[in-house]
């Protein structure tokens, strides 16, 4: 599953490391059912509380209880994160790479007073202009780009100092691949045939790895997981999980 479509738009070129053209193809067909509780996404709707409990109780701890940091979503979808960030009174600018997207996030945003705007456009294109975040997200993203390095790396440079960065993704752990890549599209049909690939799942090891070779650190991490009582942020992260990174 995926909060993003940051993909690749052409046959070549430094950029394409962040971004994959079916990929973008894939989920922008899924616009017009993105916000369907019960409809392809489903699980993100189901996951989405925790995670965004999670983060907000990170922004808490770095920036104090009542801080209300401005917040850069890369790979927004439809808005599902950026529009929980922006209830919760963050200013929010989601980024998605497919315009049909960011046309159902915006129109779905339409009339509520939030600080909620969206792009269409790529996160290298704010980068040329020198554009910072005081917290970046990037919520199921990563294991739909080709290059997770060059994609850490570039949310790096938009961060400003003291930020923040949120990534959640998927462990490449055969627990994983039962439940996520198998159980999830083959056997429940929660997820569309192809939503994932296992071989672009990442490791926290790979993650933290990415970080320090952009200049962040690991701060945190943990496991989201469904319950009875619906998804909870805790325990391992052999399946779903979120990192903070922090500079």
């Amino acid at each position: 599953m995926r909060e993003m479509t940051d993909g690749n738009a052409s046959a070549g070129g430094a950029a394409d490391a962040t971004l994959a053209a079916a990929e973008i193809a894939r989920f922008a067909t899924l616009a017009d059912r993105w916000w369907d509780p019960a409809g392809p996404m489903a699980p993100l709707h189901a996951m989405n509380p925790a995670r965004i409990g999670w983060v907000r109780a990170g922004i808490a701890a770095r920036f104090g209880a009542g801080a209300r940091p401005d917040v850069l979503d890369v790979g927004c979808g439809a808005g599902l994160a950026a529009e929980a960030l922006a209830r919760a009174g963050h200013p929010v600018l989601g980024l998605d790479a497919a315009e049909e997207l960011v046309a159902v996030a915006a129109a779905h945003a339409q009339g509520l007073d939030l600080k909620l705007r969206y792009r269409a456009g790529r996160a290298e294109e704010l980068a040329a202009e020198g554009a910072r975040f005081s917290v970046v997200t990037a919520l199921e993203v990563i294991e739909h780009v080709p290059d997770p390095r060059a994609f850490i790396a570039l949310l790096a440079g938009l961060l400003a100092p003291g930020g923040q960065l949120y990534v959640s993704t998927l462990n490449r752990t055969r627990r994983a691949w039962l439940l996520a890549k198998f159980g999830a599209e083959y056997v429940a049909r929660m997820l569309p045939v192809g939503t994932h690939h296992w071989s672009g799942f990442v490791t926290p090891a790979e993650l933290a790895g990415h970080a320090h070779a952009a200049g962040l650190r690991l701060a945190d991490t943990t496991g989201l997981r469904p319950t009875a009582r619906g998804w909870i942020a805790g325990g391992d992260c052999a399946v779903n999980y979120i990192a903070r990174l922090e500079n």
